[in-house]
Parts: C-alpha cells; sequence; structure tokens
C-alpha cells in the first residue's frame, strides 16, 4: 500500500471512529435522560414531518394576495409547488440509500436506542426524514421568511432527533439535510419563475388557489 492509500484509510477510519463514537455518545445520552425527555424526542422524530406540512399549508393560505393585489406574484404557486418538492426530495433519499445501501447504527454496533431498530435492509444514509425536513425549510425560504425562521431550527431538531432516538448515525442525517437543500433549492427557484401561471389561474375556476375571493 503506497502512503497516500494508507494515509486515505487511516483517515476514513478516524472519521467513521469519529461518527461512531458521537452516534454512541448521543443514544448514550438518550438511554440516562428523563423518560419524558425522550418520549417527545419520539414523538417529534415519528410525527414531527406533520408540523411541516401544518407550515406549508399555512403560507400557502399566507402567499394569496388580495383580490385588489397585484396579480403576478409567484409566491402562491411556489407554495402549490412545495409538496411536490418534499416528494422529491425524498425519492432523491431513497435513490440514495438503494446506492449507499447502509445499515442502520443499531443494526452495526448493537447499541441500546429508544426506538425499536428497523430491520435489515432498511438502509440508514441519507435520513429520509431530515432530507424531507430540510426541503420544507428550504421551500419556505422562498415562500413565506417568518415561517421559515420556524422551519428551520425545527429542521435541524429532526436531523438531532433521527440520532437520538438511535435510527441514523450523524452523518446519515447531515447528508439528508444536504439532500433536501439542493432539492429544494434548485426546484423552488425553477417555480419562482412561475408568475405568468398565477396570472393565468386568476381567470379560470381555480382562482381560489392563487389568490382570496
Amino acid at each position: 500500500m503506497t502512503a497516500s492509500a494508507w494515509a486515505g484509510t487511516a483517515s476514513a477510519s478516524e472519521d467513521r471512529w469519529f461518527d461512531e463514537g458521537l452516534y454512541r455518545s448521543v443514544t448514550g445520552l438518550a438511554d440516562h435522560s428523563p423518560g419524558w425527555l425522550d418520549t417527545a424526542v419520539s414523538l417529534w422524530s415519528t410525527y414531527g414531518l406533520v408540523f411541516f406540512g401544518a407550515l406549508l399549508l399555512a403560507a400557502w393560505w399566507r402567499a394569496r394576495p388580495a383580490a385588489a393585489a397585484p396579480r403576478f406574484s409567484a409566491r402562491p404557486v411556489m407554495a402549490l409547488a412545495a409538496p411536490l418538492v418534499l416528494v422529491l426530495a425524498y425519492v432523491a433519499g431513497l435513490a440514495l440509500k438503494s446506492v449507499m445501501r447502509e445499515q442502520r447504527p443499531c443494526q452495526t454496533l448493537h447499541t441500546i436506542t429508544i426506538e425499536a431498530c428497523p430491520p435489515l435492509g432498511d438502509w440508514s444514509l441519507p435520513s429520509n426524514h431530515a432530507a424531507i425536513a430540510a426541503a420544507a425549510a428550504v421551500a419556505l425560504l422562498f415562500v413565506d421568511r417568518a415561517l421559515a425562521a420556524v422551519a428551520v431550527p425545527a429542521a435541524l431538531l429532526m436531523a438531532g432527533s433521527r440520532v437520538w432516538v438511535g435510527a441514523h448515525y450523524p452523518h446519515d442525517v447531515v447528508l439528508g439535510l444536504l439532500v433536501g437543500t439542493v432539492v429544494a433549492w434548485a426546484l423552488m427557484s425553477l417555480a419562482r419563475r412561475t408568475a405568468p401561471l398565477a396570472e393565468r389561474l386568476h381567470d379560470t375556476p381555480l382562482r381560489p388557489l392563487v389568490a382570496r375571493r
């Protein structure tokens, strides 16, 4: 083995050791934390994506201009596109999972976790929860900055909760956040150019989707 190859292998091993050590530290902290805290984190980890859906619904409601307002705002159409963006972020995460094929840390490290360990073949990298949460936060940055100020920290909490309950390595959630951010930023940038579509919808029965009556 050449010196450069050995250095690369050693670096990867050190990175893996750090990531596994961080995972063990977080799950160990969860194991010794009060039951109410673990319950709260577990509920957020499991059902928190509903909160992002509620934020997107509120953003759409707030984005529709009044009847007398200018008719060329793309914000309502971007708000309508946001759920599709989340679906595509999820699909991108699934595609990467099928390529990476990384087992869950609770399968390989055999640590005590809050939640039951997913079965073998339920791949870990990237975290789809983190990807969807990040995509929602980025979509809200395009549609409603006030709600995005809530969604961004909530997305980070979602990512952290997936490590806390033992479902993912830290690098899983970091990549998930990155996937959701990149997919949402690219697609919402395209959706921002849809002001003409909003204008056309004003004169159709679909007007309530883009404007208040």
